[in-house]
């Protein structure tokens, strides 16, 4: 009786399995950093993304926000209103017509921050960042044929990943 060992190709997985992988762990890290903000803060990762924000700009509207942010302005008024709610930040109607809000961070925000983790715009996107414009162009063409495989619904392109 022979114990032969399997083919090489049975235990190396083949590249869709090693991307999945790949995503598994990217995920997984994702979620690791959310757990640990909420665990060490006492927030959402989009909550302390929008409250980092908004104590680095005071004075700034819903818009700016949302688009600071990169997500639908209603979601950024969702973030405010539990902000705001928390005692975290200020929302007060300023300029000639009164109907911009002002958005400014509160001295109760300001000790959240300090102990807070970071990167507060979570770990995938300043892991982005850090890489270089030829890595990002393959990627983001990579992804997009991936997106159209998926047939996937692009409106989520503006949910924070802490939403998910």
């Amino acid at each position: 009786m022979s114990l032969a060992s399997p083919p090489a190709e049975l235990l190396e997985p083949d590249p869709a399995t090693r991307v999945l992988r790949q995503f598994r762990i990217v995920f997984n890290s994702v979620k690791t950093h959310f757990r640990q903000v909420e665990r060490e803060a006492g927030l959402g990762g989009a909550q302390l993304w929008a409250l980092s924000v908004i104590a680095q700009t005071p004075g700034i509207g819903v818009t700016e926000l949302a688009r600071a942010l990169d997500i639908h302005q209603s979601t950024a008024s969702n973030l405010v209103r539990t902000l705001t709610q928390r005692g975290l930040i200020s929302a007060a109607r300023e300029g000639v017509d009164r109907r911009g809000v002002a958005l400014r961070a509160l001295p109760a925000a300001d000790e959240l921050l300090r102990r807070a983790p970071l990167p507060f715009a979570g770990v995938l996107p300043d892991a982005l960042s850090s890489l270089d414009d030829a890595t990002l162009q393959r990627m983001e063409a990579d992804l997009a044929r991936l997106i159209t495989l998926l047939a996937a619904d692009e409106a989520g392109a503006q949910v924070p990943l802490a939403h998910l």
